[in-house]
């Protein structure tokens, strides 16, 4: 028997056997998992009365809320692709996506009315536009009822056979944050998404007790695949439209939170929040953190602070994302220093990806911990391919397999270190230094909140590390002292050659820290460019 694999299974399995238990929670609202199917369904029955093209994808311009999360189901459910868009882009962004993708429709909090506005006019293909809370004065060519209200006249009855899906038919679209150029979008099958939610339950080993705090947005690769993964096993979800360090503890305490997962400047953010102790965070048992690197320095503060476990993980959004998780083996004897430094590693591969490093002319590098190679990956997880990008598609799956941009070494027992992007390795002197092993140095530092470290051109050696700084509220150190702490945990040719201060730091939707912006004062009247 073959049966399409398609995450509207999970829906469907979370209403029969989750029907009356809490599926969805934001603020002091609550959907049980038969309210939040019947929810999607109308969106799906809304979008079926518009007689949109087939296929096509329906955008959502959201914060982290329950509309955004029935758009993950209610859009399939309507044969459609659902499209979330990054929050942090500027209305030109915006436009770029929605005509790049060709989307039919647009839901959107009024907070962004202004950018929608502003370029309704030069949109090719949109031709619906619902606000997802009311504004004032909004135009008339927007739907006249919200979101709400529009579902309110939606029917719930939705004859939908799952057994009709195409599994290998696109199911959403991402798009990447355009590092390198103009975003591109990439495209999840319902298989890709199907298999990723398995093989992701197995690593993090969720069940129908977990609550899930959604500090991650869920317009970020695929919400690190919690929408289907939660909702299959049945278990919790807690929405907070925007990351603040008080709305996580509240969050955590009146709910039972059991797991979230943070980018590394989140778990700052909270570690050094000054009221953290007023709160119960006892029900937290896994933390997870990705999106760059960790440091154990981080990973020890974090679970002191929750009394859980905290480990990291890898991916990316053309992988659904997640394809390592940092677990130590069970037959490991590690003491604390060891366990602490293994926890910060990408981990090991999960079930169902196969991952490799190889070396420039395509070649597989051992697994030996110290050979450097570019992270190739195979596996059901891995997109179908950027929409509308033949000739990239050829480059990033040459050999049969994604290549990620990413370097690293495999431990002989199969733990994956990040050594950097590629295009983040600094070439000083023909010599390699990673940035991010610099970075975990600094971050050791007392006095240090937040480490970026980059190269800057150098007339001698070509390019140099420069640490960027900023420091924590109540502590104070010099250019001179951190050179000098890091020399002591470092090789002398991987230290910075300086050290700048900032306030803060530049950074894209999930707090991930723009390199690519702080680079560009020191490389933007450079005739060459190495980065």
């Amino acid at each position: 028997m073959k049966i399409p694999l398609t995450p509207i299974r999970f829906l469907h399995r979370a209403r029969r056997q989750y029907g009356d238990k809490q599926a969805v929670v934001e603020d002091d609202k609550s959907w049980t998992y038969r309210e939040y199917d019947e929810r999607c369904r109308r969106l799906a029955n809304l979008l079926l009365g518009w007689d949109l093209p087939a296929q096509s994808p329906v955008a959502f311009v959201a914060y982290n809320t329950h509309e955004l999360l029935e758009g993950y189901y209610g859009v399939p459910l309507a044969e459609h692709v659902l499209l979330p868009l990054n929050v942090r882009l500027t209305a030109d962004d915006f436009a770029f996506i929605l005509d790049d993708a060709g989307a039919s429709a647009v839901f959107f909090h009024a907070d962004f009315l202004d950018s929608i506005v502003k370029i309704r006019d030069r949109l090719q293909t949109v031709e619906r536009f619902v606000l997802l809370d009311p504004a004032e004065d909004a135009p008339s060519w927007i739907e006249q009822h919200t979101y709400e209200e529009l579902l309110a006249q939606s029917s719930p009855q939705l004859q939908f056979d799952y057994m009709q899906v195409d599994e290998n038919a696109v199911a959403e679209i991402f798009y990447t944050s355009g590092t390198t150029g103009r975003p591109k979008g990439v495209m999840l099958t319902h298989r890709n998404l199907y298999l990723h939610a398995l093989e992701l339950a197995l690593a993090l080993r969720t069940n129908d007790a977990d609550v899930l705090l959604h500090t991650i947005p869920l317009f970020h690769v695929n919400g690190w695949g919690s929408p289907q993964l939660l909702t299959g096993l049945g278990g919790t979800h807690v929405m907070l439209p925007k990351f603040e360090p008080e709305k996580v503890f509240e969050a955590i305490e009146r709910n039972g939170v059991t797991g979230l997962s943070l980018v590394p400047t989140m778990a700052i953010a909270l570690v050094n929040f000054k009221h953290r102790d007023r709160y119960d965070l006892s029900s937290v048992r896994l933390i997870t953190v990705g999106g760059s690197a960790s440091n154990p320095h981080l990973t020890r503060q974090v679970e002191e602070l929750f009394d859980c476990l905290c480990l990291a993980g890898y991916g990316l959004t053309e992988t659904s994302p997640a394809l390592t998780l940092a677990r130590p083996k069970a037959h490991f004897e590690l003491d604390e220093e060891e366990r602490l430094d293994l926890q910060c590693m990408a981990g090991t591969a999960n079930l169902g990806a196969e991952i490799e490093v190889w070396d420039e002319q395509g070649r597989p590098l051992p697994w030996d911990g110290q050979s450097v190679g570019e992270i190739v990956v195979r596996g059901d997880m891995v997109m179908e391919g950027y929409y509308n990008r033949p000739e990239e598609n050829e480059e990033v799956f040459r050999g049969g397999w994604f290549h990620t941009g990413d370097a690293a070494t495999i431990a002989p027992d199969g733990y994956v270190q990040i050594v950097d992007r590629t295009k983040d390795i600094i070439i000083s002197g023909g010599e390699n230094i990673s940035s991010i092993e610099v970075e975990k140095a600094l971050l050791g530092h007392e006095a240090v909140l937040e480490c970026a470290v980059i190269a800057v051109p150098d007339d001698e050696w070509g390019e140099v590390p420069m640490a960027l700084v900023v420091l924590k509220d109540d502590r104070q150190a010099s250019e001179e002292e951190l050179i000098a702490y890091a020399r002591e945990h470092l090789a002398h040719f991987k230290c910075p050659r300086a050290v700048r201060f900032y306030d803060e730091f530049p950074k894209g939707g999930t707090g991930k820290i723009l390199k690519r912006e702080l680079r560009e004062e020191f490389w933007s009247k450079v005739k060459k460019r190495v980065h």
